[in-house]
């Protein structure tokens, strides 16, 4: 891949995302997500993500088990789970942990970072703030649909990637709950950079720890 692909840096490999989920989100913040189509190319680099641990966290889309929506999720790690809700919007994760796991991240804001026209063209009479704040705003600048349900973001020839990027400074990274959520309302899967204008403006800080859904 040529462009702007080579300005993230190297693709990201798969036991990048063969991890627990809460390790894997925060370490995607400053990471460069490329999406290539026939009209051009368009990244971002992530400034807020949330994690979901599958069978074992009650938030999670495979909390009750696999379903033909969710079925990427159960593995193997490295795909892109893309759904619809609220009839309208699409929404983007990124599969983590051993296959069977069903963990997932939620990719929340970015900042684009190249193909800012191109972006603006899918995101009418848009700031730049907001070309992509909120995960539905992210995968319409990126053109994100059903189409780019269960793609490898780690194979070297295909359209959607996520390379190294620029990994944000661990001092800067805040968690706190996650949102919109209603079980396990309270566990602090939601991660972000501390001053990224991308960044949603609901931002309950708690200190960050290590809290697994299923020993709440």
């Amino acid at each position: 891949m040529s462009g702007v692909g080579d300005g993230g840096g190297a693709l990201l490999k798969r036991d990048f995302f063969d991890r627990q989920v809460e390790e894997v989100a925060p370490d995607l913040l400053g990471r460069v997500l490329t999406h290539r189509t026939d009209e051009g190319e368009v990244a971002l680099r992530l400034t807020e993500v949330e994690a979901y641990a599958g069978p074992l966290d009650p938030a999670s889309h495979a909390y009750r088990g696999r379903t033909e929506r969710n079925a990427v999720m159960f593995g193997p790690p490295g795909y892109s789970y893309v759904y619809f809700t609220y009839g309208m919007h699409f929404c983007m994760n990124l599969v983590c942990a051993e296959e069977g796991n069903a963990s997932a991240v939620l990719l929340r804001a970015g900042e684009i970072v190249a193909g800012e026209e191109l972006a603006r063209s899918r995101r009418a009479r848009s700031t730049v703030r907001d070309l992509a704040r909120g995960p539905a705003r992210l995968c319409q600048a990126l053109a994100i649909g059903r189409e780019q349900y269960g793609l490898d973001v780690c194979s070297p020839d295909g359209p959607l990637q996520v390379r190294e990027g620029d990994p944000a400074d661990p001092a800067l990274i805040k968690t706190g709950p996650r949102t919109g959520v209603n079980g396990a309302k309270d566990t602090p899967w939601r991660f972000w950079i501390d001053g990224e204008r991308s960044v949603s403006p609901y931002r309950l800080h708690v200190p960050r720890r290590r809290v697994h859904p299923g020993s709440r």
